[in-house]
């Protein structure tokens, strides 16, 4: 049957996309750098570009799984949508486990900072390093990442046997979703080069989910 109007889970899925995409070059580009064992990296932990920084990553992850699950919305009864639920599951885990530690790092970091600059003691850094390199802290963020990793892969595996969208339209989100941790240990331009094509291929799936709100996967046929 022909869809009459445009499917309002694959818009969504796009506008999650695309404002996820758009948060994440916003996280890379405006999180100051300076070398945090000094006053000026207590300083940056409390100024507006810190937060604002890691506030944008919290939603972007908050809306990559929202935009999982309404491609699976979208490929609902075809052989895809189960890869596609898989995706946003994982994804909604992965993402869970990753803004607990960004969570951490917005609110711990910004009340060291602003105690280190107010006492003028950059050793109260060494607090920030107690709890951000902690076993606990960095297994929880490292398996997140992970996570966050295999739903990209299982949703770009869904985009491309969907037989609707461009089949090449979620591999670089994907790709990008894998090297989110090696990122991590890029320099700053490094790291912003990587926010800007995660922007990029976000975009591009966004459209892809666009163009094709108005076209109806291919279904199974259901016995009746």
């Amino acid at each position: 049957m022909t869809r009459t109007a445009p499917d309002p889970r694959a818009r969504m899925g796009a506008f999650a996309f695309a404002l996820a995409g758009v948060l994440f070059v916003v996280y890379e580009a405006v999180a100051p750098r300076a070398d945090q064992t000094t006053l000026e990296g207590a300083a940056s932990w409390a100024s507006a570009g810190w937060s604002i920084a890691h506030v944008s990553a919290i939603v972007g992850l908050i809306l990559i799984p929202l935009g999982y699950g309404a491609l699976r919305g979208f490929l609902e009864g075809t052989k895809n949508e189960k890869t596609a639920f898989l995706a946003a599951t994982i994804g909604y885990i992965g993402s869970g486990l990753t803004i607990s530690y960004y969570g951490a790092e917005v609110y711990g970091l910004k009340a060291i900072g602003e105690r280190a600059v107010a006492d003028g003691d950059a050793t109260l850094t060494e607090v920030g390093d107690a709890f951000r390199y902690d076993a606990t802290a960095m297994t929880v963020f490292a398996i997140g990442l992970a996570l966050i990793a295999v739903a990209g892969v299982l949703a770009a595996v869904a985009v491309w046997r969907s037989g609707v969208l461009s089949k090449w339209s979620g591999v670089p989100f994907a790709v990008l979703m894998v090297t989110y941790l090696p990122q991590f240990f890029l320099p700053q331009s490094g790291r912003i080069a990587w926010g800007a094509l995660v922007t990029v291929s976000a975009l591009w799936l966004a459209a892809e989910l666009w163009r094709a709100s108005s076209k109806a996967p291919a279904r199974e046929l259901q016995a009746v």
